[in-house]
């Protein structure tokens, strides 16, 4: 028997992948760049990022079975290559002037690196940490919400310093040295393993079972998977709204300056990185029906205010609740959907899911842009966005109803096998 693999450089090769492909928020930086360069429209550049997002949504669903089947290594390796290629065609489209290769090549191509790599280490992250599935789960896809923070600025540098296609070329082999050297380590921990000092049984007795061990194609014929879908959703829509109009936004209502607000956009990667591994670490005391019902109160409150706050600090501060709001629910999904099905296709499972935020990721700007533009105001938008945080409440509450509902019944038939 070879040596079990340690579970926290597991979950380092885990943040390995999620900080590279988490770059994919740092794209506005090149948006003037690639404007004054070549004359595209600011709505053609930032379709770049539409298409990437969508393909992300995609591809993770489309690939769950393909994680849970040939494992995480492989996965990885795949997303490291299609990530990899996506940024260096990217600059090979940018040096011949074409728009539409930047879009198959970083959006189509990329996105799909950005699907796969994203599901990859996440259903292992599970079972390697049995008794922390939040904070496990939290810590990697932190690395995604924090990834801007550190690849934005020095983007901005490559581009000063050796131009756009240069810039794309680099980033391209430096992000796929790290996603392949970190999807090597990648692997399930050995059967019937459980991490020192864990006490399988005793756990079982304090923490409750998982709600079932469900198929990818058994769970999204449940009213839990639909629910959870919808949860992520509205979080998404409303989240990735406001992120991107934050700033224009910003200076509108509570009368930040433009260097103020840019100030805020920078402040808000931090709290979405925070928000990932802080609420999903809380997941693991409170439990993750709490979290999310906890998450959408919070939200109803604060985009209820938004509109009528002109106190630039009080602004800021809702603004980055909510950001941890949106962070947070990315990284407590997946310890739900454990919660709920199990461990037996989670990575599956976590793909059909992700398609709430593809579909996310086209309709929250498009709103909040679209109702901008024929009312010239931000308030509609947020309150219509409070109408669907209560939606969201309603439906965390009722899946409670559903759970209880199956283990009275499990509960039921228990009782009468023992009988």
């Amino acid at each position: 028997m070879g040596k079990t693999k340690n579970r926290w450089l597991i979950a380092a090769s885990a943040v390995g992948i999620h900080i590279s492909i988490g770059s994919v928020y740092s794209w506005s930086v090149f948006t003037n760049p690639l404007r004054d360069q070549h004359g595209w429209g600011l709505s053609e550049i930032s379709f770049t990022f539409s298409i990437a997002i969508l393909f992300l949504g995609l591809s993770a669903a489309f690939m769950g079975h393909f994680v849970e089947k040939y494992g995480p290594r492989t996965s990885g390796i795949i997303a490291s290559i299609c990530f990899g290629l996506g940024l260096i065609g990217a600059g090979f489209a940018e040096g011949i002037d074409s728009l539409y290769l930047l879009y198959f090549f970083y959006g189509a191509l990329g996105g799909i690196g950005l699907g796969i790599g994203y599901i990859t280490p996440v259903s292992s992250l599970v079972k390697w940490f049995p008794d922390r599935r939040g904070m496990a789960t939290g810590l990697a896809i932190m690395g995604f919400g924090f990834a801007s923070l550190i690849a934005s600025p020095i983007i901005a540098a490559l581009i000063k310093s050796v131009g756009i296609s240069s810039t794309f070329y680099i980033l391209g082999a430096v992000y796929f040295v790290l996603m392949f050297a970190s999807s090597l380590y990648l692997a399930p921990p050995p059967a019937n393993w459980s991490p020192e000092g864990f006490d399988t049984e005793k756990e079982e007795e304090e923490r409750t079972e998982d709600l079932s061990q469900s198929t990818a194609n058994e769970a999204v014929k449940t009213v839990r998977f639909w629910a959870l879908w919808a949860m992520l959703f509205i979080n998404v829509t409303c989240g990735i709204a406001v992120i991107s109009v934050a700033s224009p936004m910003a200076q509108d209502i509570a009368g930040l300056s433009a260097t103020a607000a840019a100030t805020m956009v920078g402040l808000m990667g931090l709290f979405n990185g925070l928000g990932r591994i802080g609420w999903a670490s809380v997941s693991d005391y409170i439990g993750r029906p709490n979290v999310y019902t906890t998450f959408f109160v919070i939200q109803t409150i604060a985009f209820l205010l938004l509109p009528n706050v002109t106190a630039a600090l009080i602004f800021q501060l809702l603004i980055f609740l909510i950001l941890t709001c949106y962070g947070g629910g990315f990284a407590s999904i997946p310890a739900y959907i454990g919660d709920l099905f199990g461990t037996k296709q989670l990575g599956a499972i976590h793909g059909y899911i992700l398609t709430a935020w593809a579909a996310a990721g086209l309709v929250g700007p498009i709103v909040v842009s679209w109702i901008r533009e024929t009312t010239n105001s931000y308030s509609l938008t947020l309150y219509i966005f409070v109408g669907a945080f209560v939606v969201a409440l309603a439906i965390s509450l009722l899946i409670r109803v559903n759970i209880r509902h199956i283990r009275a019944q499990q509960n039921q038939a228990t009782n009468t096998l023992s009988q």
